[in-house]
């Protein structure tokens, strides 16, 4: 077999193989195609029964659902309606209750109509009894006065004396025995109080002074504090709001201002500046600036540490502050901050034997003087800025009242504003506690006597134990011993209206006959 015949029959042979294979590939693939059909078949037909049966399940739980929605509204209709039928019926009462009114109403008010009829005929006829008893009355009185010789008014005179003489004897002798009744009782248990509240606190003596002096190293630093052309002095004074003396005294420099704030603020700055050397505008407002800043921490601390001593508590923080800044202010010599814990502490001492509530006593003695922390800033008496400062920032009532009673501004009206001025009037009238210049203090016990002796029937009047007692002498011939206790109260008051004076003041007038004869 030649080569050709060889390449044809391979030809032949591998033509064959692959008609062979493409028609067996061509039935697998038929096989499979089919298998595939059949298999996606059943998946359709079990996907629609799937579908058929979620699309059941989904209408049952739809009709279930509108089975429960319309349970629910029925429900909700039926709660509707029966608060509807409440209603009408709760309207119907009303209706009724004001169809019976109505009728009481018109029935009352014919009634008032024949009252007020009846009323005017009777008013009618009392003009015309007023009338005819005017005229009787006149006819009386011209008979009487012909009578006595006397005419009405002079009558009248006489017999209104005569009344008021023995009035005034009777109000006398009533207030006499009221008073040894009263003293008798009340005299044992408040000396009793105030003993103990004074027994249990021991105050300081006046140390402070009303004049800051700054003390220098030497006389070339009042040059210095002066600088070129006094720029140093003008810029301290601008700074702090001070006034700057500096004279002859040696070694020293007096600062002048009403603010003790301002006035500590500027013997602080002054005394850094002198210790710093470096005096000039520029270090001058830069020290000021530091130190007022440092001072308003101090002034927050002092009060904070002031209410913590005396455990109280939920004071509002400007208050807070208020009380820091009386550690810079005196009364009469006397630290107003030393004053008011002094108070607190003796208000919360008597309130604890009354019975009463300590730290509400504490507060009020701790706020009563609040006001004299801006009495330079506002006008008006200090006791009631501080009621309006405590009722501004959230004080209760009582506390209020308390503070802008403590010196009778406003009547006191509760046994804690008693309280408050008792223990204002121990704090500055015990001995130590205030002191005043030479010159004051003559000018007020020249003023007591002379409201005493402005009295008709005083003969002499002197003020003794430091304008703490006042004795009067008056004439036996004049005064009578009924009319000398309306005369002590009469001058007590005189007192409270016209004078200002720390404390309390005792009045004692002394009346007395002398018989004198002679043996021979």
């Amino acid at each position: 077999m030649d080569i050709i015949s060889y390449i044809f029959l391979s030809i032949i042979i591998f033509a064959a193989g692959f008609l062979l294979s493409f028609w067996v590939r061509s039935r697998l693939t038929a096989g499979k195609i089919k298998a595939a059909e059949e298999e996606s078949r059943k998946v359709v037909e079990k996907a629609q029964e799937e579908a058929k049966t979620v699309i059941k399940e989904a209408r049952l739980q739809a009709k279930d659902d509108l089975y429960q929605m319309k349970l629910d509204f029925e429900s909700e209709i039926k709660e509707m309606r029966g608060e509807i039928a409440n209603r009408e019926r709760r309207l119907a009462q009303k209706d009724e209750n004001i169809d019976r009114k109505l009728e009481q109403f018109e029935r009352r008010e014919g009634v008032i109509s024949k009252k007020e009829r009846s009323l005017i005929q009777r008013e009618e006829s009392l003009q015309e009894d007023e009338v005819r008893y005017k005229n009787l009355i006149e006819e009386q009185k011209i008979q009487l006065e012909r009578v006595c010789g006397l005419t009405a008014d002079e009558a009248k005179n006489l017999l209104i004396k005569a009344m008021e003489s023995e009035a005034r004897y009777e109000a006398v002798k009533l207030i006499k025995r009221i008073e040894n009744e009263s003293r008798e009782q009340a005299d044992r248990k408040a000396k009793k109080i105030i003993a103990t509240a004074i027994q249990r606190y021991a105050g300081d003596y006046v140390t402070e002074n009303t004049v800051s002096v700054v003390n220098l190293p030497s006389d070339e630093m009042k040059g210095r504090i002066i600088g070129r052309e006094g720029r140093n002095i003008r810029a301290i004074e601008a700074a702090t709001g001070v006034d700057l003396i500096i004279d002859d005294t040696p070694e020293a420099v007096i600062l002048s201002a009403f603010n003790p704030i301002r006035r500590e603020v500027a013997r602080l700055s002054l005394l850094r500046l002198i210790n710093d050397g470096r005096i000039h505008p520029a270090r001058i407002e830069e020290t000021v600036k530091k130190v007022s800043h440092e001072m308003d921490v101090e002034i927050r601390e002092t009060g904070e540490q002031a209410a913590f001593d005396l455990g109280v508590h939920g004071i509002h923080l400007e208050l807070i502050k208020l009380i820091g800044r009386l550690k810079f202010r005196t009364s009469y010599g006397q630290n107003v901050l030393s004053h008011s814990l002094e108070v607190a502490f003796l208000c919360g001492v008597m309130a604890s034997e009354l019975g009463l509530n300590v730290k509400r006593a504490k507060r009020v003695g701790l706020l009563h003087d609040i006001g004299k922390a801006v009495d330079h800033e506002v006008e008006g008496p200090h006791a009631i800025i501080g009621a309006k400062l405590a009722k501004k920032y959230g004080e209760p009532p009582r506390v209020v009242h308390a503070i802008s009673a403590h010196h009778e501004d406003v009547p006191p009206q509760s046994v804690l504003a008693v309280l408050v001025q008792a223990a204002d009037t121990l704090s500055g009238a015990r001995p130590g506690a205030r002191r005043e210049t030479l010159e004051s203090y003559v000018r007020r016990l020249d003023d007591l006597e002379k409201v005493a002796e402005s009295f008709t029937g005083v003969s002499k009047s002197y003020a003794i134990q430091a304008g703490r007692e006042l004795r009067i002498i008056v004439e036996s011939e004049s005064v009578s011993d009924a009319e000398a206790v309306l005369l002590s109260r009469d001058i007590a008051k005189k007192i409270e209206e016209s004078l200002s004076y720390p404390g309390q003041i005792r009045i004692t007038v002394i009346r007395e006959t002398r018989a004198v004869d002679f043996a021979k």
